[in-house]
């Protein structure tokens, strides 16, 4: 999906592979005025090159990159982003919120990846993944992707790049999660704090996410944006009445 306006555009990817005998789909967001270009969360680890060929597939490339914001702190956000800076052909300025940035740092443990998550995630491991996998698998989990965040942005914060980028606190899937509206073309990159499933606009995931009515306070929010399109990263675009959706969500708690 591109959302188009004079100088600023809006790209969701497509990162998609095959875990534990599905395949998994990821939606980073990109947005770009020509001066700069931002990347919202990285993928899994591991996933650089397929990164490199979703932009590619837009006709943008990897090394263009200016900024790179980090969501929030789960391995399917910040995954890639340690091998992005290691390949950028220049300094790439990395954003999250200050709750989220010792997470992403590795000052502190992911916290969904306790000890006890590591064990259910090994015992729920087909028999039939490969040995290789599993184990690349399990060293993932015990040693998180971790990398420096350069800059702290805050909720309510407007980033001067790319035409204007309302930063949205939308805590609840983890406490420092944050969402993006650019204004220019009216989308909203929700990250986690929603997703689409068959088409219909819900929710986070309630089995990821660590406080339910917190999260869906920060439905509410949202609703307050004028909002034409949403970027969600589980499931991908939707284009319907997001507004009207957004004050049904938040009334009710059906998705949950």
């Amino acid at each position: 999906m591109s959302t188009n306006q004079t100088a600023a555009s809006v790209y969701m990817l497509d990162v998609s592979a095959v875990m534990m005998g599905s395949v998994n789909t990821v939606h980073p967001a990109v947005i770009t005025d020509g001066n700069h270009t931002l990347l919202i969360d990285t993928g899994y680890p591991g996933q650089y090159s397929l990164l490199r060929e979703a932009m590619k597939s837009h006709g943008l490339s990897i090394d263009s990159l200016t900024h790179v914001i980090i969501t929030h702190q789960d391995l399917d956000h910040i995954g890639s982003l340690p091998a992005i800076r290691q390949h950028a052909p220049r300094p790439v300025e990395v954003m999250s919120s200050q709750k989220e940035k010792p997470y992403i740092q590795g000052e502190k443990r992911l916290i969904k990846v306790t000890p006890e998550a590591i064990e259910r995630a090994k015992a729920a491991l087909p028999p039939e993944v490969p040995a290789e996998w599993r184990k690349a698998f399990i060293s993932t989990l015990e040693n998180p992707p971790r990398s420096p965040v350069d800059t702290i942005i805050h909720e309510d914060e407007e980033l001067p790049i790319c035409g204007g980028i309302a930063v949205i606190g939308t805590p609840g899937h983890t406490p420092g999660h944050i969402s993006l509206y650019h204004r220019p073309t009216r989308t909203l990159v929700a990250a986690d704090a929603l997703r689409v499933v068959g088409g219909e606009l819900l929710g986070p995931d309630p089995d990821a996410t660590v406080d339910i009515p917190l999260a869906m306070r920060s439905i509410a929010q949202l609703a307050a944006y004028d909002i034409a399109s949403v970027i969600c990263y589980h499931g991908g675009s939707y284009d319907g009445p997001v507004v009207q959706r957004l004050m049904e969500l938040s009334r009710s708690q059906r998705s949950f």
